[in-house]
């Protein structure tokens, strides 16, 4: 008989997962937007925001996530984590250059670099929450009877949040709200928190005996990557993979408001995700079917042909199209490899691999990544002038560093079809 959650279960899972997708959309795709539209224009501190929040991510996962397992609850590091990164998630809206205007010689540089601590303060109390003790939490609570369900649904919370979040609240950005923007889903991760506080039910544990600064650093011996060369020959596919999407991603909203000049970017981005998503789900069957690394290589070539595409488009019904494909690439590449990883996990050391894999897969993607695009921006010289101010722009240029940059990932790929072809 299968084991069945129940619905107190099921609502901390959908409301604690999903409250936590709306922060984290904001913190990847708005708060670039507000950084650029408000306080700098210099990719540069795009680029150091999003290389320093990873940074911070990857950390807090590492460390809190064994604190969690040393104390062996769950509950309070959800609970205290929700609560704090609500207050960091509203306290964006009161950074302004104006308020730095009469501490500071140089108050844009002044305000961005407040911005980028703070994203990180945020990521800090976000990546407590949610990446380690949550994440750990549904492990908890799940069995090898019904976790699979259970992901399913979780893995539809990102694409759920992006939708309200780009229909629902969108607008509150484009008018300038900002301040009621952060404010509004401030108060929502917040609340979530006290609700979590009386929601979880959790049972008590056995605490882990393993000395914790020995997990920590077992993924990181010499000894361990050479016994295990082809987990960590996909951690690299997927590495140089994430950085080809971080070339372009945290630029694309600027992107498509500022060179475009799509109002309706929201729109564009609703039917890119969707379709993305479909195609994800339908061909899951199909990657398992064939093969995780037979079907890598086909699947890089999908999303390459939509970085091109989206180097050449500039119409709205062009750029969903040229979208469609290149995040429909980006999705079965993203779900080809990251089972292939999953496959060669030693499953009696999976908590010991996560600190690697968030190292391959967050910080070097996001520290690199978004340097390249800058740079790209930078070269491109595209820029206009609003209010005696020089902006810079996002060009098409960035979607064809990425392309180049995602060609990298064969190598790797190949070297692990050699690696199992030997063992066969």
């Amino acid at each position: 008989m299968r084991s069945k959650l129940g619905a107190r279960v099921w609502t901390v899972l959908l409301l604690v997962g999903l409250t936590g997708q709306f922060a984290w959309t904001i913190e990847n795709m708005y708060l670039n937007v507000f950084l650029y539209n408000t306080i700098s224009q210099d990719p540069g501190w795009i680029a150091a925001m999003v290389g320093w929040s990873a940074a911070a991510a990857t950390v807090t996962t590492l460390l809190m996530g064994a604190l969690s397992d040393r104390v062996g609850r769950r509950k309070p590091f959800i609970v205290f984590g929700y609560l704090a990164w609500g207050v960091s998630v509203a306290a964006f809206g009161f950074v302004t250059v104006d308020g730095m205007a009469g501490l500071f010689a140089d108050a844009a540089a002044a305000a961005a670099l407040a911005v980028v601590l703070l994203d990180c303060v945020m990521t800090f109390f976000g990546s407590t929450a949610n990446d380690a003790a949550f994440n750990a939490y549904v492990t908890d609570v799940t069995t090898d009877e019904n976790r699979a369900r259970a992901e399913s649904v979780l893995a539809t919370l990102p694409l759920l949040s992006m939708l309200v979040i780009f229909g629902v609240f969108d607008g509150y950005t484009q008018r300038g709200e900002w301040r009621t923007f952060f404010l509004i889903f401030g108060v929502l991760v917040s609340a979530v928190g006290l609700l979590a506080w009386l929601l979880i039910d959790e049972a008590p544990r056995e605490r882990s005996g393993a000395p914790y600064g020995k997990n920590l650093l077992y993924g990181f011996r010499p000894s361990v990557v050479r016994a295990h060369r082809a987990l960590y020959l996909s951690f690299a596919a997927f590495c140089l993979f994430s950085v080809a999407v971080q070339v372009f991603f945290p630029y694309l909203i600027i992107y498509l408001q500022n060179y475009l000049k799509i109002d309706n970017y929201a729109i564009v981005l609703g039917v890119v995700l969707l379709v993305a998503s479909a195609v994800s789900v339908a061909f899951g069957r199909v990657i398992d079917r064939v093969g995780k690394l037979r079907f890598v290589l086909p699947a890089i070539g999908v999303m390459l042909a939509g970085l091109l595409g989206m180097y050449f488009v500039r119409g709205m019904l062009g750029v969903i199209l040229a979208g469609c494909v290149m995040m429909g690439g980006y999705m079965l590449v993203a779900a080809a490899l990251g089972a292939d990883i999953r496959d060669r996990t030693p499953k009696d050391r999976v908590g010991a691999f996560l600190g690697v894999r968030m190292i391959f897969a967050v910080l070097l993607p996001m520290l690199i990544g978004p340097q390249i695009g800058a740079a790209v921006i930078r070269g491109s010289d595209a820029t206009y002038v609003e209010l005696g101010q020089v902006k810079s722009v996002p060009t098409p240029a960035i979607f064809l560093a990425a392309a180049i940059t995602l060609l990298t990932s064969f190598l790797p790929v190949l070297l692990l079809r050699k690696e199992d072809a030997a063992h066969e």
